[in-house]
C-alpha cells in the first residue's frame, strides 16, 4: 500500500500543474455551470452566461494564481498586469464561448444547457494554453 501511495505521489508531483489545472478547472465549470443554471430563472442565456463568467473569472484567477501555476507576481504592478492579462484572455474565451452558444442555440437550435457543457470543455482547454503560455508564463532566469 505504502508502494502505491509513493508512486501516485510521484506522479502527482511530476504532472502537478496539469492535475491542479483539471481540479480547480473541474471547479471553476461547477463554479460557472451553477451560476448559470441559477440566474437562467431570471435572465436569458447572453445574460446568465455574463454573470456565471464573471464568477468563474474571479475564482480561476485565485486559483490558477495561487495553487496551479503558482505565480510569484507579489507588486502591485505585477498584480495588475497579470489579472489583466488574465481578464483580456478570458474575455477572449467569454467571445468564443458566446460565439459558440449564439451559433449552437440560434442558429441550429440545440438545447442551450448542453451546448453550455460543450462551450465550457473548448474553453477549459483554451485558457489552459493561454494562462501556460502568456498570462503565468515562467520567467527563465
Amino acid at each position: 500500500m505504502k508502494k502505491i501511495y509513493i508512486e501516485c505521489k510521484e506522479l502527482y508531483l511530476k504532472y502537478k500543474e496539469a492535475i491542479n489545472y483539471l481540479i480547480f478547472g473541474f471547479l471553476s465549470f461547477v463554479v460557472s455551470m451553477l451560476t448559470y443554471y441559477l440566474s437562467r430563472f431570471i435572465f436569458d442565456y447572453v445574460v446568465s452566461n455574463f454573470i456565471s463568467w464573471v464568477a468563474a473569472v474571479l475564482f480561476a484567477y485565485v486559483t490558477n494564481k495561487l495553487f496551479v501555476f503558482e505565480s510569484n507576481a507579489n507588486t502591485k504592478i505585477g498584480l495588475v498586469k497579470e489579472f489583466g492579462m488574465f481578464v483580456l484572455s478570458r474575455i477572449f474565451t467569454l467571445i468564443l464561448e458566446t460565439f459558440i452558444m449564439y451559433i449552437m442555440i440560434d442558429l441550429l437550435n440545440m438545447n442551450d444547457k448542453l451546448v453550455k457543457v460543450i462551450a465550457q470543455i473548448v474553453v477549459i482547454f483554451v485558457n489552459y494554453i493561454l494562462s501556460k503560455l502568456i498570462i503565468f508564463k515562467k520567467n527563465k532566469e
